[in-house]
């Protein structure tokens, strides 16, 4: 893997005045398992560099009309062109960010170590989003940080895995407190920004009070004059890093008291890994630098003064916080470096948890969105996403449920008004927690495109799939819109209507998906029986969601059936859901086709190829003699031994006849229909058709294929 890290211009990569992310670029570069490939990029005027794999991108300064920063990013394009690094790591600067990815198509990452909102490129909300959208991973060197990247960005945003703190880091040393002495340090700008005036006011005082302690302040500000003077005070001005770590070493009290929101803090970083009682203010990512230490929360020059004052007087409590921030420190750079390699492994896509390959393929983690009916109390438990539910759990895999359906029904409310936006959000939230490698939809019309497109974004690993059941050819161009709708974003599709036939574009994944019985669902064997109370079962209905007959509806399969009746006088049928007779669901269901020995299955309009509602692999599952309309193509999949196909109403009158008195041949092809069907269209095969399909893993042909 090669890396290349770009610093913000005038970042100064050297010993001599090194600013922050040159020393924490150092430090975690140099112990990355993969420091051989990592180059770092700047610009310097300092002959001295921090290490040997700096490579200095030289300025033409005196072309005044020309934005150095943009010559600076330009000259660092033209050397990526040699080095074809897999991932960018661009270091504070935002505003590179668009510059490099025009011009370059690789993997990047994107570090803050200020405010976001502060910086050019990601002031503005929709710089942000566009941020989100073009890195692979945005790290913040505080939680603080990250609040503020998110600051009036859509709750959807907020569990983005793109997202992650990693804090600057030091390396821990042994430190012996009994040898530190009466020493109090101040090391930053001396501006009333960095509270150096508060502190300057509180360590006269102490020092007056106290005159066996000393203070040594570290650091300038040429733009303001904050001057304050004691024969136990030293101003040392700006020093070397190493120096300022082994005055810490020395130091007991370590005060960092900004007036403004650091978006980490790193002097009470190296303060706390040295030992030192750390006394810091409340503001913007401080807290976040220390375990054990003192936080000011009004920070006025006389709080300052106690906290300083408190632990001078209390030698237990300083030497407690000494020892407990030497204790508790893990803010390393071993640790923090491996944040970092872990991050880059993920997007390298060489170790990544998310990686699926033949091996791991029976182990996979799925989110399974669809109406698994809660509501209706069980009435609709027999249904097809049960069925495929059970499949995939029979496949190893793990299967989080996620009732869309449901979901909206008990969330609605005056601002949200069908329960779409909270779905869409819980959804993420979901996948935030649970981060699947595949999600799978079944009929979730309000899940939202932009929420599926954030998921593409900001969990490019995931899969996405659909499947979808209902008829999709001319009469019904509403259901053709549903699920040509997300069709662009799925990975794949599956539809139990043949795709060719509906004229489906072809560069598009879609398949074809047979309704599949389940062991635990399919569990008669009519086939098996001679005496019933019927001889034909039918059954139909304005609604599945509905449960009852509308007023006013007619649906044309009725005038079918009463011609087969009229044709069939001495034939006992079982109808429901048509001539005043409610449809029957759940175990009413099965408890009807346990007394019928043949079922007929009848779609709504004219026949389609390979298209049935599920009602076909219940019937054929369940061991009755499945009668179906020869237009379908079913004849493709049975031969007459195991199926009956019909051409008309006098063609099913016929064989309805035929085999009601035909026992021994009705009980043959049924069983025959029955094996065949759970063999190569149970939940399983078709669970692991969808897996094989979305994953294009190898396979050998599945029976409908």
């Amino acid at each position: 893997m090669k890396i290349s890290i770009l610093l913000p211009y005038k970042e100064n990569y050297s010993p001599e005045y090194p600013g922050a992310v040159s020393l924490f670029v150092h430090s975690t570069s140099k112990l990355s398992i993969f420091k051989k490939s990592i180059k770092i990029y700047g610009n310097t005027n300092y002959k001295e560099k921090l290490s040997d794999n700096y490579i200095n991108i030289p300025l033409n300064k005196n072309n005044l009309f020309k934005s150095q920063s943009k010559e600076y990013v330009t000259k660092f394009i033209e050397q990526q062109s040699v080095d074809n690094a897999d991932i960018i790591e661009i270091h504070n600067r935002p505003n590179y960010v668009n510059l490099i990815t025009e011009k370059i198509n690789t993997k990047i990452v994107l570090y803050f170590h200020n405010d976001p909102i502060s910086m050019i490129g990601s002031k503005k909300i929709k710089e942000r989003i566009s941020l989100l959208t073009s890195c692979k991973k945005i790290i913040f060197n505080s939680e603080w940080s990250k609040k503020r990247f998110l600051k009036n960005l859509d709750d959807i945003y907020y569990k983005s895995l793109k997202l992650e703190v990693i804090h600057q880091s030091i390396n821990k040393e042994k430190i012996v407190i009994s040898k530190k002495s009466n020493l109090i340090t101040f090391v930053g700008k001396l501006n009333s920004a960095k509270g150096y005036d508060l502190f300057g006011i509180s360590i006269i005082k102490i020092l007056n009070q106290n005159p066996d302690w000393r203070a040594i302040v570290i650091g300038d500000e040429p733009r303001e004059k904050l001057i304050y003077n004691h024969k136990n005070l030293k101003l040392l001005g700006f020093q070397k890093h190493k120096k300022v770590l082994e005055i810490f070493k020395k130091t007991s009290i370590a005060v960092a008291c900004s007036r403004w929101e650091e978006p980490f803090g790193r002097t009470s970083l190296e303060a706390a890994s040295r030992g030192c009682a750390v006394i810091i203010s409340n503001k913007g990512g401080l807290p976040e630098t220390i375990t054990n230490g003192i936080i000011i929360r009004h920070l006025t020059s006389n709080n300052v003064f106690k906290s300083m004052s408190d632990l001078i007087k209390n030698k237990k409590k300083r030497i407690e916080i000494q020892k407990l921030s030497l204790k508790n420190f893990y803010l390393t750079d071993e640790f923090t470096s491996k944040k970092i390699d872990t991050y880059r492994e993920k997007i390298f896509n060489k170790f990544s948890i998310n990686r699926i390959d033949n091996q791991r393929i029976n182990n996979l983690k799925i989110l399974h969105v669809t109406n698994f009916n809660e509501r209706h109390n069980g009435r609709l438990f027999y249904n097809t996403g049960k069925r495929i539910n059970n499949g995939l759990i029979r496949l190893n895999h793990s299967v989080l449920e996620f009732s869309d359906r449901d979901i909206v029904s008990y969330y609605r409310s005056i601002n949200d008004f069908n329960g779409a936006k909270k779905l869409n959000s819980k959804l993420i939230e979901v996948i935030s927690n649970y981060v699947p490698n595949i999600i799978i939809l079944g009929h979730a019309d309000l899940i939202k495109i932009e929420t599926l497109e954030f998921i593409k974004k900001n969990y490019p690993q995931i899969k996405i799939v659909q499947w979808f059941l209902d008829r999709m050819d001319s009469k019904w161009l509403v259901n053709r819109k549903r699920f040509l709708n997300k069709l662009d974003i799925m990975d794949a599709s599956f539809c139990t209507t043949d795709p060719k036939s509906l004229g489906f574009p072809t560069n598009k994944k879609i398949y074809y998906m047979p309704n599949p019985v389940d062991v635990s669902f399919e569990r008669l064997h009519n086939y098996k029986y001679t005496n019933f109370n019927n001889d034909v079962f039918f059954a139909m209905s304005h609604g599945v969601h509905r449960g009852v007959l509308k007023s006013g509806k007619f649906d044309q399969r009725e005038n079918f059936i009463n011609k087969v009746l009229k044709k069939s006088p001495n034939i006992r049928f079982d109808l429901y859901g048509l001539n005043n007779k409610q449809p029957i669901w759940a175990d009413n269901f099965i408890n009807a086709i346990s007394q019928s020995k043949i079922g007929l299955n009848l779609s709504q309009g004219k026949a389609a190829k390979y298209y049935s509602s599920d009602r076909f692999a219940q019937l054929i599952g369940n061991g009755l003699l499945v009668m179906i309309d020869e237009k379908t193509q079913f004849g493709n999949f049975f031969n007459k031994k195991e199926i009956v196909l019909y051409k008309n109403e006098d063609d099913i009158a016929d064989k309805i006849q035929k085999y009601s008195n035909d026992d021994k041949e009705r009980k043959k092809i049924a069983k025959n229909g029955r094996d065949k069907y759970f063999k190569f269209f149970n939940s399983s095969i078709v669970a692991d058709f969808i897996i094989k399909k979305t994953f294009s893993i190898k396979h050998n042909k599945f029976y409908w294929e």
